[in-house]
């Protein structure tokens, strides 16, 4: 399957260019935006994997809307383009989240390369941060699974195995997580 991707700028003749590149190359542009605005909502509707964004753009400019389609996880990664290689924007840039820079005029032999890269960077810290969550979760459950044992062992005067035991069975008799029959558990003696 050949990506996804979003072409946001101002400039017809540049996105044309663009699609034209993209679709040679065998990707799917699934949308073209003329502001960063059209970008973000084309992002919401058809969640790509990467977003071609220009920086200097009305209604939204580029850096902006990139931010939005980053933090509210819109599309796996973006690259801007830009005529500025100023520090400024190099420093904005950075800031924002995007997974790559290209001066323009932009050819095929900077384009796709830097594509590649950064879509393969995008799916990496997709993976890290689904892991994180993850982790992040069975630490909360675990925790919640130790105060619901706790309070039976003091409440019901049991050994912690016992304890265990029975958030256990009720999550079994239940058909539902341990963590939600220790979150029950919990409220319950609040």
């Amino acid at each position: 399957m050949k990506y996804r991707i979003v072409v946001a700028d101002d400039e017809p003749i540049t996105r044309m260019d663009l699609s034209e590149i993209l679709k040679e190359e065998g990707y799917n542009v699934v949308g073209e935006a003329s502001d960063g605005f059209d970008a973000v909502e084309l992002c919401r509707k058809f969640k790509p994997d990467l977003v071609l964004m220009d920086v200097k753009m009305p209604i939204l400019d580029g850096i902006k809307a990139s931010k939005v389609i980053i933090n509210e996880k819109l599309a796996k990664s973006v690259v801007l383009l830009t005529a500025y290689s100023g520090m400024e924007f190099i420093e904005q840039a950075k800031e924002s989240g995007v997974m790559g820079y290209i001066v323009k005029p932009i050819s095929k032999k900077n384009l796709i390369p830097t594509i590649e890269v950064a879509i393969s960077k995008g799916e990496e810290i997709e993976k890290i941060k689904d892991d994180a969550q993850k982790i992040k979760d069975k630490l909360e459950a675990r925790k919640a699974i130790e105060k619901a044992k706790g309070i039976l062992m003091e409440t019901e005067n049991i050994s912690e195995e016992e304890a265990y035991n029975k958030i256990r069975k009720l999550s079994m008799d239940k058909r539902c997580p341990m963590k939600s029959i220790a979150s029950a558990i919990i409220m319950n003696n609040l």
